[in-house]
C-alpha cells in the first residue's frame, strides 16, 4: 500500500514514544489490525478511529486547504 503522511506520523510518534503496535492499540482503545492498517497507509479507515490514535499524540484530522490555480 502507498504511504501517506498520517501513516508516517503515527509510526514515527509510536516509535519515538517507545510503544509497540500492541501497546498503542491498547492505549488508543483500537484493535491491533487497525494500527497495522493505519501505519501501512490503508486508504479507507474510519476517521473517528484514526482520531482516537492521533489524540494520543496531540493531533486530530481536520480540513486542509489545497492549492488552487
Amino acid at each position: 500500500m502507498k504511504k501517506n503522511p498520517i501513516a508516517d506520523l503515527v509510526k514515527e510518534k509510536r516509535k519515538s514514544a517507545g510503544l509497540t503496535q500492541i501497546e498503542l492499540a491498547l492505549k488508543a482503545g483500537v484493535g491491533l489490525r487497525f494500527i497495522r492498517d493505519l501505519e501501512q497507509g490503508k486508504a479507507s479507515l474510519r476517521t473517528d478511529t484514526v482520531n482516537k490514535v492521533l489524540f494520543l499524540f496531540g493531533k486530530r484530522l481536520g480540513p486542509v486547504d489545497l492549492p488552487r490555480e
